[in-house]
């Protein structure tokens, strides 16, 4: 989790640069700058034991752009997901039994930039650090000793999209939306992608 907080302070930092360039620089007309929170949902993909389950997801974003001429955009957020009733893949034992390897949260810290195709539509990647719970069991036939083990592994993050800003820049709170794909490799050789949307507000 430390690592976490390391990436979102080197985030930040940078995001806090782009935000200084800002003010001499034109902001295009363009609401992508600022604190931001969002919430966020779509499907959710756990894949381990060479398996993998499908289930809805949410959680949400807080994160703050800054801008760099009149078309970069970079930031840092702090992200929170998880499926709907956590995901699972369970499988045959080798001599009987089952086992079951599931994930919980996943709490993440990343660096987003981006380009802005026009004022209103930004196309952005990004790319950071992750941690989720996980939980592995064995369901032991008779005869053979079952056993549960609960643990965190690390990882990173990378993925991209799409936000499109659905109010403009003269607006207090501009509201946006955006559909983004995010993969994460834990380093227990697990592994989540995620195709979701979000809406979110901005505070400049």
């Amino acid at each position: 989790m430390r690592s976490v907080f390391l990436v979102a302070a080197a985030a930040l930092s940078l995001s806090a640069t782009a935000a200084q360039a800002q003010e001499t620089s034109s902001t295009n007309g363009t609401s992508f700058r600022g604190i931001r929170i969002e919430a966020n949902a779509g499907g959710d993909r756990f894949q381990s034991q060479g398996n993998n389950n499908n289930k809805f997801g949410y959680g949400g974003t807080i994160g703050f752009d800054g801008q760099l001429g009149d078309r970069i955009v970079i930031g840092a957020e702090g992200s929170y997901w998880r499926a709907n009733n956590w995901n699972e893949n369970c499988s045959a034992g080798v001599q009987g039994g089952s086992v079951c390897h599931k994930s919980f949260e996943e709490y993440g810290a990343a660096v987003r930039a981006g380009v802005l195709a026009t004022p209103q539509i930004l196309i952005f990647a990004k790319g950071g650090y992750v941690v989720n719970e996980q939980r592995k069991r064995f369901d032991a036939p008779a005869g053979q000793t079952s056993f549960y083990d609960s643990f965190n592994t690390a990882g990173y993050q990378v993925g991209g999209g799409v936000e499109y800003s659905l109010t403009g820049e003269e607006s207090r709170m501009p509201v946006y939306a955006n559909v983004q794909y995010v993969y994460s490799q834990y380093n227990d050789h697990t592994a989540r992608q995620r195709v979701m949307a979000g809406v979110g507000l901005r505070f400049k």
